[in-house]
């Protein structure tokens, strides 16, 4: 089983309504799968469950394994507790995988089409200092790492899924700009995501450094382990 039920973080501003359906999507869904685990006269073996790297906060420039505690704002409380929501099913002896995912690079959805079509358009930059880390992995690795987890009867519990070289915010936003051949001086000042995004900004503006070294530990070999050959990859396709 591969529970991946969850509202989308990042579709629209953090309204208390909006922190209330984010819960619900997760946690309850998750909660509800652990009952009807319960039930089941047959159950799946593996339970890979979802969760994010905004598990460990806003954390500067600490490279963060996942022994690393985890933060203390909504994102990182709301990750703590969709975690848990399925921790039962370990007690009915099903191998339990956490997947503490980063932002995946795809051309057809998420973070960067939304990062594209400013740059495209001559007015991408960093966003507020742009010196915040971006843990992020191609999708291709996100799709492989879920299913060697899923193979692998020796791997349980939580797992970094992100490429082991995390970069900045203006790393990415650079990166992009040369290979598209256009510009990134346009820098988007923090107290304006603020005022546009409220909350939500603080989630866009958290530093996680995150690596996978239990995942690479396991045996797991990237195939695209830089940003530049991942991004090249994904615009050329």
């Amino acid at each position: 089983m591969v529970n991946l039920v969850g509202a989308n973080i990042g579709e629209r501003r953090w309204t208390a309504k909006r922190k209330e359906e984010l819960y619900r999507s997760r946690v309850h869904a998750g909660r509800a799968l652990a009952q009807a685990w319960e039930q089941a006269a047959s159950r799946p073996q593996v339970l890979l469950q979802a969760s994010a790297v905004g598990y460990y906060g806003d954390r500067g420039d600490q490279v963060l394994t996942e022994d690393a505690p985890p933060g203390e704002d909504f994102l990182a409380r709301l990750c703590v507790d969709w975690e848990a929501s399925t921790q039962p099913v370990e007690a009915l002896g099903t191998r339990r995988v956490i997947l503490r995912t980063g932002i995946v690079l795809s051309t057809r959805g998420g973070a960067l089409p939304r990062l594209l079509l400013p740059i495209r358009l001559g007015v991408g930059g960093p966003l507020g200092s742009g010196r915040f880390y971006m843990p992020w992995i191609h999708i291709q690795d996100q799709v492989r790492a879920m299913l060697f987890l899923l193979d692998r009867e020796d791997t349980r519990g939580p797992y970094n899924l992100c490429a082991p070289e995390p970069v900045t915010n203006a790393e990415l936003v650079r990166t992009l700009g040369r290979l598209l051949r256009r510009p990134t001086w346009f820098r988007v000042p923090t107290w304006v995501l603020r005022l546009v995004l409220g909350e939500m900004a603080i989630a866009l503006l958290a530093s996680i450094r995150a690596v996978p070294k239990r995942l690479q530990e396991a045996g797991f070999a990237f195939q695209f382990p830089h940003l530049e050959d991942a991004l090249r990859d994904l615009l050329t396709r």
